[in-house]
């Protein structure tokens, strides 16, 4: 099976796999709630980071992680250093989660390289439009 991973913006939320990694049930219903509602169809869940690295390579397409950084076993950070080694996976787009939400927890998830930033508790009014634009290719860097 040949892993396609999309690089190039996705024109509609319709197109996209998302791949959520959240180990806390109430927060990914309410984001698999969020995205349903944008019309996403494809949208799978795994609890912790060395789940998604098993995982994601097993999926026919990847477009976008929404990954949160503290998550049991290994770490958002782990698990993102492995996701870029992965010769399938490493222009995924993974965007970085977290209740840690200060300049500090941006710049580290910056450096280590995450394409994009979401705190929780998320906005519901903005996540609509934060995934649209990173599906976009558009770099969305919130934790305010």
């Amino acid at each position: 099976m040949t892993l396609q991973n999309t690089s190039d913006a996705i024109s509609s939320p319709q197109e996209a796999y998302i791949l959520v990694v959240e180990d806390n049930v109430p927060n990914f219903v309410m984001i698999a709630r969020l995205l349903a509602q944008m019309g996403v169809n494809h949208c799978e869940w795994k609890t912790s980071g060395w789940q998604v690295v098993q995982f994601a390579p097993t999926l026919p397409q990847v477009d976008l992680i929404i990954m949160d950084i503290d998550l049991p076993y290994e770490d958002g950070y782990q698990a993102l250093r492995k996701i870029r080694s992965h010769p399938r996976l490493h222009e995924t787009r993974v965007i970085a989660l977290t209740a840690t939400a200060n300049q500090d927890e941006v710049n580290r998830a910056q450096a280590a390289g995450f394409d994009g930033f979401l705190s929780k508790p998320l906005d519901a009014e903005r996540f609509p439009s934060q995934i649209r634009r990173i599906l976009a290719n558009e770099s969305v860097w919130e934790w305010r």
